[in-house]
Formats: structure tokens, C-alpha cells, sequence
């Protein structure tokens, strides 16, 4: 009993609120670690899954790449043998082109053989005209004297006469002859030239031939060390094939794997947010216990300046400044063009002149002040402080932490700030700043009624 005497309750429950509101702080802390590692969890699972359908695309693709390539293989090798009898076919033809063009430079030798042998015979066939000519000039000759001798020349009359005959039956025969040699002499110039013309086109057959024969000899080997690639390609793609088939039961253990850490993620992020729900209460009952902390003169301005927002709303019904319908206006259209989205209501206008000497004054309650803003039920904040409500400009990331106005923050903190109806709430958070950057602070907020008719809440703000 004495230590009770010694010790009051309030100072305990001061202690209990401060260690409640500690607990806030880092059970918030944690709640935003365990909220960023959620977010990379899904997103790997979102990679996974992709990942996965990914490795069925390249399975599929694989299995088209093994009949293409036992294709590649099958047609490699019939083109290795066509080209191979090509090849035979070429080399068969450039020795028969060989021969024929060695036949014909035989021949023209030959022919040449020929030329001269019947120049010979010309020569020989000449010579044998002229001395029928001589012997036909005797046998006239021959008969003149054996008329001239009378009946004893009659019998060498009668060879002479022969002899003439001969003679003229030899002439006839020379000239034939001649007519034939020159005849067969003509044939034979013609198959020279012509023998020389078959063999200078058997020797550009036999080059050509024989370049061809380089090019398929080229081409075969080509042809070759394609079908040796085509094997190694069907010999990489089973290989491949493999892999993948092992891939598949991989990557879904990895699956999951990674489906279990998330949903335990998501599950122990459910238990901090019950966590962070029980500290607020904690702070929320100590205070009513009558418990004092730092936050007390913070909790008392908030609930001031709430009430007076609330006059200030119903004296402008009051005036016919605007009407009910419009201050409680919950359409909110986009305002084009900007990032974050922006959003305006009817009632913009008035808020913007009645909420800043309100809420401006609050910056310089303390220094630890960051800002302090009316909110709707909704998380709508239709009227910030002037310095987060900037003109936003083409950065998306300057935007977020210079143009908050005409935002619905409808996060944790900014939906329970605008829906409570208790006479303050304070909450623990991270404000995100833009760009990736968070700050913890401390939100405090009271309900803003209006004729009896909860609006939303103001919301102070304020770091540790």
C-alpha cells in the first residue's frame, strides 16, 4: 500500500503511454520493413511466373527446334549425297570432256596428216596428167609416122591408137582424181576448222570442268561440316530438352516456395497491423486514464483547431457561403494531366479560403510540426499548407512531396484519420516522401462534425 502512496497511477500511466506510443513507433517500423519485403516478394512472384512461363514458351520452342533440327539433319544429309553424286557426276564429265578434247587434237593432227598426204598425192597426181599428155603428144606423134609408113606401119598405128586411148582414159582418170583430192582436201580443211573449234570448246569445258569441280568440292564440304553442325544442334537440343524438363519441377518447388514466404509475409503483416491497431488503443486509454506524454499538448491543439474548423464550416452554412449538399460533396473528378492524380469537388473554392487561417497557424505550434490538413471521410484533402501545394510541374517525384493537395490519401493512416469519431487518434507512420523515401512520424487527428454530421477529421502531423 505504501509504494502505491509513493508511486501514483498517473505517473504509471504516463509511463505506459510512453512506452505505448515507443511501441508504436517500432511495431510501425516493422510494419513498413515487412510491407517493402511483401512488395519485392510479389513482384518475384510475378517475375517467377514469368519466369515460368517463360521456361513453357522456350519448351515448346524447344520441341519445334527438335523436329526442325532432326529436319536440318535428315535434309543435310540428302543434300550431302546429291551434291556427292554432283560431284562424281562433274569429275566423270571433266574426264570424258579430257578425252573427247584429247580424240580431238588427235584428229586434227591427223587431219594435218592427211593434208599433207594428199598435197602428195596431188603432187604425184599431177605429174601423172602430164605424162599422159606427154604420151598422148607421142602416140599422135607415133601415128603420124605410121601412116606415113603405109601397110608396114599399120600394126604400130594400132598401138598407138591404144596408147592414145590409155592416154586419154589416163588423163580422164588424173582429172577425177584431182576433182576428188580437192574435193576430200576441202572435207578435211572443214574438219580442221572445226576440230579446232571442238577442241578449243573442249578446253574451256575441261577448265570450266574443273573449276566447277573445285566449287562442289567446296560445296561438299560445306554440305559436310553443315550436317556435322546439324548433328551437334540436335545433339544441344535434347541436351536442352533435358534441362528444361528438370527446369520445370524447379521452378515450381521455387514457386512454392516463394507463394508460402509471401503468404507468411502477408499473414505476419496482418498481425503487425493488429499490432500497430492495439498500441493506438493502448495510447488512446492511457490518455483517458488522464496519462500525459509529449503528445498531450499536441492532442490538445488538434482537438482546438478541430472544433474550430467545425464552427468555421457551419458558419459558412450558416451564411449561405455554400450549401450542405455541396460541403459534403463526395464526387471527385480528375484533374487531367497531373501525376500523382489529382482530384477536384464542388466545394474547392470556399475550403481553399476557409481552411488555411485554420490550419497555417499550426506550423509554428512546434517545430516538430510538419503539416496539418482537414481530410474527408474518404482520405479526400481538398486544402493543404501552402508549401505542399505547389504547382506540379513535369517530376513525378518532386510532385509527390510538394503538390499533396487535392489528393485522397486513402491509406491506412488517412482513411482511420478521416473515419474516427473518437475525440483523437493518434497514429505512427511512414510518409512516403516520393522517390522511395519514407519518414517516420506521428500522425495525430480529431473528428471535424459538422451540425452534428461527422465530415472527416483534421489531421496534425508531426516527427518524433
Amino acid at each position: 500500500m505504501t509504494a502505491r502512496a509513493d508511486f501514483p497511477e498517473v505517473p504509471l500511466v504516463n509511463d505506459l503511454a510512453g512506452s505505448a506510443s515507443t511501441l508504436g513507433y517500432e511495431i510501425v517500423d516493422l510494419a513498413g520493413f515487412l510491407d517493402m519485403i511483401e512488395r519485392q516478394a510479389q513482384d518475384q512472384r510475378a517475375a517467377l511466373a514469368e519466369l515460368s512461363d517463360s521456361a513453357q514458351d522456350i519448351e515448346t520452342a524447344n520441341v519445334a527446334v527438335d523436329a526442325a533440327a532432326a529436319d536440318l539433319v535428315e535434309s543435310v544429309a540428302r543434300t550431302h549425297a546429291d551434291v556427292g553424286d554432283s560431284v562424281g557426276m562433274m569429275r566423270d564429265l571433266g574426264a570424258r570432256s579430257r578425252d573427247v578434247a584429247a580424240w580431238v587434237q588427235d584428229l586434227s593432227d591427223r587431219s594435218d596428216t592427211v593434208r599433207k598426204t594428199l598435197a602428195a598425192v596431188t603432187a604425184n597426181n599431177t605429174q601423172i596428167a602430164a605424162i599422159s599428155m606427154q604420151v598422148n603428144t607421142l602416140a599422135i606423134n607415133a601415128k603420124i609416122e605410121a601412116a606415113r609408113a603405109g601397110d608396114a606401119g599399120r600394126g604400130f598405128a594400132v598401138v598407138a591408137e591404144a596408147i592414145t586411148e590409155l592416154s586419154q582414159k589416163t588423163k580422164g582418170a588424173a582429172a577425177e582424181i584431182s576433182a576428188n583430192i580437192e574435193t576430200l582436201t576441202q572435207w578435211i580443211a572443214n574438219l580442221g576448222t572445226e576440230s579446232t573449234q571442238v577442241s578449243e570448246q573442249a578446253m574451256d569445258v575441261i577448265a570450266h570442268s574443273t573449276e566447277t569441280d573445285r566449287a562442289l568440292g567446296r560445296m561438299e564440304k560445306s554440305v559436310n561440316d553443315t550436317r556435322e553442325e546439324a548433328a551437334r544442334i540436335a545433339e544441344h537440343s535434347v541436351q536442352v530438352r533435358r534441362a528444361i524438363t528438370a527446369f520445370g519441377p524447379n521452378m515450381q518447388g521455387i514457386e512454392h516456395s516463394i507463394k508460402q514466404t509471401t503468404d507468411g509475409i502477408a499473414e505476419a503483416h496482418e498481425r503487425i497491423e493488429r499490432m500497430v491497431d492495439t498500441s493506438e488503443q493502448i495510447v488512446q486509454s492511457s490518455a483517458a486514464l488522464g496519462g500525459t506524454t509529449d503528445d498531450a499538448p499536441f492532442i490538445t491543439d488538434v482537438c482546438r483547431r478541430a472544433m474550430a474548423v467545425a464552427e468555421a464550416f457551419e458558419d459558412a452554412l450558416a451564411r449561405d457561403l455554400i450549401s450542405e449538399a455541396r460541403l459534403f460533396d463526395r464526387s471527385y473528378v480528375p484533374v487531367p494531366g497531373t501525376k500523382p492524380q489529382q482530384v477536384a469537388t464542388s466545394y474547392n473554392d470556399v475550403l481553399d479560403q476557409i481552411l488555411p487561417p485554420l490550419q497555417e497557424p499550426a506550423l509554428d505550434f512546434d517545430r516538430r510540426v510538419v503539416f496539418c490538413a482537414a481530410v474527408d471521410v474518404n482520405g479526400y484533402l481538398p486544402t493543404h499548407n501552402t508549401k505542399f501545394s505547389r504547382p506540379q510541374s513535369d517530376n513525378e517525384v518532386w510532385n509527390t512531396a510538394h503538390c499533396r493537395n487535392r489528393r485522397i490519401f486513402d491509406d491506412r493512416v488517412g482513411l482511420k484519420a478521416g473515419r474516427s469519431t473518437a475525440p483523437f487518434l493518434l497514429q505512427v507512420y511512414r510518409r512516403d516522401m516520393g522517390g522511395g523515401t519514407f519518414k517516420m512520424m506521428k500522425d495525430l487527428s480529431a473528428p471535424i462534425f459538422v451540425n452534428g454530421r461527422h465530415w472527416g477529421g483534421l489531421r496534425l502531423a508531426y516527427t518524433f
